[in-house]
């Protein structure tokens, strides 16, 4: 057992006053933030292990708390222990919206998680957020030339595909930052919200919030990482969002095509950015799993960019020279 096992089960401990309980993994997830599960007579709390030289648990409490106050179902602070990084939390169960939607449920669950999803935009806090502006754009593209590109690929950009690379950015951070700016999740999706009852979804992950894009929670949700949906099914529901965060204030009167646009140009803006952090999780942090999400990711790219003529230098780049190397690599 190793140094810090033995640091949290001695504070777990401390916390339930009893040394007579289990401690099994929970969950990890893609940061250096691991999950336990405690069991104690008929109880069970979970147990965020978040190492204080890399995680902040604070950003987790605060916002945890300030998203219960609007009414969300966010895990319960019980105990923390913010010197050594671990928190006790209230245990939301297992049951993963990516384990259980399917086409029969997914309308239901959508819809929970849309209305969950306009409380956040039109009540969310957005007070001591950091903003998705241009630079902080950039830099998550980066990423997947960086690590997807150069560490995954091997691919170097010629000057003149790196002028390509640099017009696609523009078109998509230019169109993030005419969108209304509201409070945004960041990490929106089918392996962060759970199915609760009487009624949910439990929202996890939430600790890397911003205030940036109206559509990027919509996106991040709707054109999943982890599973796909019929486009005409995605167009639906987006468009059906839509009416609803114009109900709430939360959007002014936009129309179907303007908002449509700035939904794919958003989804493209994350979806390489997750290929990149995809890419190096693998190389930097020995989690190769998540390579295995790549192609749905990029594939969401590659359809989008086929339809917008600003995108064109990008749709280029996947066809000459992404899609052939990972046509050599095996992806």
């Amino acid at each position: 057992m190793t140094t810090r096992h033995d640091l949290l089960r001695r504070w777990v401990a401390s916390v339930l006053g009893r040394n007579d309980f289990t401690l099994e993994p929970a969950s990890s997830d893609a940061s250096f933030r691991r999950y336990w599960r405690v069991r104690h007579s008929d109880n069970t709390l979970i147990i965020m292990d978040a190492p204080p030289a890399q995680e902040d648990c604070g950003r987790f409490v605060d916002l945890a708390r300030r998203l219960r106050a609007i009414g969300l179902h966010t895990p319960e602070i019980h105990a923390q222990d913010r010197a050594n990084g671990f928190l006790a939390l209230s245990d939301l169960g297992d049951r993963l919206y990516l384990a259980e939607l399917d086409t029969a449920s997914a309308d239901r669950l959508y819809a929970d998680a849309l209305a969950a999803l306009a409380v956040i935009q039109a009540r969310g806090p957005q007070d001591g957020l950091p903003c998705y502006d241009a630079p902080f754009l950039r830099c998550e593209l980066e990423i997947f030339r960086e690590w997807f590109l150069g560490h995954h690929l091997g691919l170097t950009l010629t000057l003149a595909e790196s002028a390509g690379w640099d017009r696609a950015c523009d078109a998509l951070v230019a169109s993030a930052l005419e969108q209304p700016q509201v409070c945004v999740h960041r990490d929106y999706h089918s392996r962060n919200l759970m199915i609760i009852e009487p009624a949910g979804p439990g929202i996890l992950d939430f600790q890397d919030a911003v205030v940036g894009p109206v559509t990027y929670d919509l996106v991040s949700l709707l054109k999943d990482c982890y599973i796909q949906w019929p486009a005409e099914r995605v167009t639906d529901w987006a468009l059906g969002y839509r009416q609803l965060a114009m109900a709430s204030g939360v959007l002014p009167a936009v129309d179907p095509v303007r908002f449509m646009r700035w939904f794919d140009l958003m989804g493209t803006q994350r979806h390489l950015k997750a290929c990149g952090i995809f890419a190096r999780l693998n190389h930097r942090d020995g989690k190769p799993n998540y390579l295995n999400d790549i192609p749905r990711t990029l594939g969401y790219v590659r359809e989008v960019a086929a339809r917008y003529p600003e995108l064109g230098d990008l749709q280029r780049l996947l066809a000459e020279r992404i899609d052939p190397a990972m046509a050599g690599e095996g992806g």
